[in-house]
C-alpha cells in the first residue's frame, strides 16, 4: 500500500496532493483547492512570487497608457531585471538556473523560480531575502517543490504552438538573449572549473612551499633538480655499462647490453675458441690412447714396485 502511495504520489491519480502545485509550485485554486499542497521543509529551488511586473502587464503590447511598446524595449527591460536579480541571488550561492514566468494567470504572472546548486545556498537566500522590498514592493520567498522545469514547462509554448496563451497553466519560460547568458552563466562555470582544479595535493604543495623559508622552491622545485642532475650524471659516464639501449632483467633490476664489437674482433675470437677446442680435443685424445695402452699391458694404468725395481736393476 505505501509503495502503490509513493508510485502516484503528484500525479493525477494521487486524490490527496495537488499535482499542480507538485509540478509547477503553484495552483490556479490557490487556498481553495480541494487537494493538499504540501510546501517542502527545504528544497534548492525558491519561488519569488510575482516578481517580476511587466511594462504591458494590463495589455500585452500596450503600455498602461494605451500606448503600444516596442517588443525591443519590453527585452530590453526584462533582461535588465534578470541581470540586477542574477547579481543578487548569486551572492548567496552557486545558481543552477533562474527562470521567469511569463504567464498572465494570476498564480503564475511575474512568478520567479530560481534553482541553487545547494540546498544550503538556497537556505541562505530565504533567510536573507525574507522581508525585503524591490521596487517598491515586497518579496514574498518560499520553498518550491519544483526540481524538474522539463515537466513544469509548456512544450507547445517553444514550438509557439500553444493556443491557451498566457493563461496556460503549465509555465511560460521567458528567455534571454544568447550574449547575457554566456556572460551570467559562463562566469559562474568559469569560477566552479576554477574551484574544482584547487586539489587537495597542490594545497599540500603549496603548505610545503611555505614550510621550505618562503623561497618559493617546494618539493617539486626539488625534484625537478635532482632529475636534471641525474640526467646530466648519465650523459658524463662514458663506460659501456652507462649507455643507451637498456633492458629490464626477470628481476625487475636494469642490464646494460654489451658493446657491439668489430668484424675483427669477433673473427679473433672465433680464431681462438677453434684453437683452443683443437687443444682439448687433442689433450682429450692422449688421454684416450694412454689408456688403451694400460689396458693392452693388462696393468690398469699402475705400475708394480717389484717391476720398476727389476727394470732399474737391468738398467
Amino acid at each position: 500500500m505505501a509503495e502503490h502511495l509513493a508510485s502516484i504520489f503528484g500525479t493525477e491519480k494521487d486524490r490527496v496532493n495537488c499535482p499542480f502545485y507538485f509540478k509547477i509550485g503553484a495552483c490556479r485554486h490557490g487556498d481553495r483547492c480541494s487537494r493538499l499542497h504540501t510546501k517542502p521543509s527545504i528544497s534548492p529551488t525558491l519561488l519569488l512570487s510575482n516578481m517580476y511586473q511587466r511594462p504591458d502587464m494590463i495589455t500585452p503590447g500596450v503600455d498602461p497608457q494605451g500606448n503600444p511598446i516596442d517588443p525591443r524595449k519590453i527585452q530590453e527591460h526584462f533582461e535588465a531585471f534578470y541581470e540586477d536579480l542574477f547579481e543578487e541571488l548569486s551572492k548567496y550561492g552557486e545558481i543552477e538556473s533562474l527562470n521567469i514566468c511569463d504567464n498572465l494567470a494570476d498564480h503564475m504572472v511575474g512568478n520567479v523560480y530560481v534553482q541553487f546548486r545547494e540546498e544550503e545556498h538556497a537556505a541562505n537566500a530565504l533567510k536573507n531575502l525574507s522581508g525585503r522590498f524591490y521596487a517598491a514592493r515586497p518579496i514574498i520567498v518560499d520553498f518550491s517543490p519544483v526540481t524538474d522545469f522539463r515537466e513544469a514547462t509548456c512544450r507547445q509554448y517553444d514550438e509557439n504552438t500553444c493556443n491557451r496563451g498566457g493563461y496556460c497553466n503549465f509555465m511560460h519560460l521567458k528567455r534571454i538573449g544568447r550574449e547575457l547568458r554566456r556572460q551570467l552563466f559562463g562566469s559562474s562555470r568559469r569560477r566552479r572549473s576554477r574551484s574544482r582544479s584547487r586539489s587537495p595535493r597542490r594545497h599540500r604543495s603549496s603548505h610545503e612551499e611555505r614550510s621550505h623559508g618562503g623561497r618559493g622552491h617546494g618539493r617539486r622545485y626539488d625534484e625537478r633538480n635532482n632529475y636534471h642532475e641525474n640526467r646530466s650524471r648519465r650523459h658524463i659516464s662514458t663506460s659501456p655499462g652507462h649507455q643507451r639501449g637498456r633492458s629490464r632483467s626477470p628481476g625487475g633490476k636494469r642490464n646494460r647490453s654489451p658493446v657491439r664489437e668489430g668484424s675483427e674482433e669477433r673473427r679473433a675470437k672465433i680464431e681462438q675458441w677453434n684453437r683452443e677446442r683443437e687443444q682439448q680435443e687433442n689433450a682429450n685424445n692422449l688421454d684416450k690412447n694412454a689408456a688403451n695402452d694400460n689396458n693392452e699391458n693388462g696393468n690398469n694404468g699402475y705400475v708394480r714396485n717389484d717391476d720398476k725395481y727389476h727394470h732399474q736393476q737391468q738398467d
